[in-house]
This record gives structure tokens, sequence and C-alpha cells, in this order.
């Protein structure tokens, strides 16, 4: 798979559209069968393994929304910004913050995900994203 701008950018709207729908099964989907993570000190293998991992994540973070944006694309690869906003069961709001890079094999599917991820505490008043 080689993308032009058009499909990077479709591509980018795409994953978030998946992620804030907040279901494992179908973010898995976009995945390999033996696709690659690493997210933040954690390393993942298989779409098992991710549905795994996004079923706890989402438990953990509440009222989870995210932003992806297109930053760089080449090839069969993309780079994305991103930011997003939850809050933990005490009701303490976060901004996480990164950036990802992204390879995909010849259909389309993603093989490996490099995350890089930071967290701010911020207050309910500081939220940008609704």
């Amino acid at each position: 798979m080689k993308f032009t701008l058009e499909t990077a950018l479709l591509k980018v709207q795409k994953a978030e559209d998946a992620w804030n729908s907040k279901d494992p099964e179908r973010v898995s989907l976009a995945y390999t069968v033996n696709t690659e993570w690493r997210n933040r000190h954690e390393f993942i293998n298989g779409r098992e393994a991710v549905k795994a991992f996004l079923q706890r994540k989402w438990e953990r973070e509440l009222e989870y929304k995210l932003k992806k944006e297109l930053w760089a694309f080449m090839d069969n690869r993309i780079a994305v910004r991103f930011e997003y906003e939850w809050h933990d069961a005490q009701g303490q709001w976060y901004r996480s913050y990164g950036n990802e890079n992204w390879e995909f094999d010849e259909n389309g599917l993603m093989q490996r995900r490099f995350a890089s991820i930071n967290d701010l505490s911020i207050a309910v008043s500081e939220r940008k994203l609704f």
C-alpha cells in the first residue's frame, strides 16, 4: 500500500473514528493478525492482545475523546500527532498527547504501531475535546 495525501488523511480519520467508538473489536480489525505495538512502556503483539489492551484502556480511561492529525506520510507509513482527554474513576481529568508511527501491509492493515504518549492532569474547565 502506498499512500497519497488523500488516502493518508482518510486513513487517519477512519482511525480517529474507530478509536472514538471505544469498541475494541472494531478497532482491532484495522490491524494485522500479528501486529506489533509499542504503546508507552508496553509491547503488544497480535490482534487478540490489542483487543485485550483496548478493553483495559477504556475501562480505566473514562469519557475518552480522541483527535488525530496527519503529520507526515511516505509509501506505506504514516506519522500522526494526537491528543485525547479522559478521566479516571476518581474524576481527575487528563489530556494525553504524543506521536504515533504507523506501518501498513499490502492490504492496508496496520502491521506496526509505535506510540509515544505524555499525560497532563487538567481541570475539567481546561477540556478542549467534547
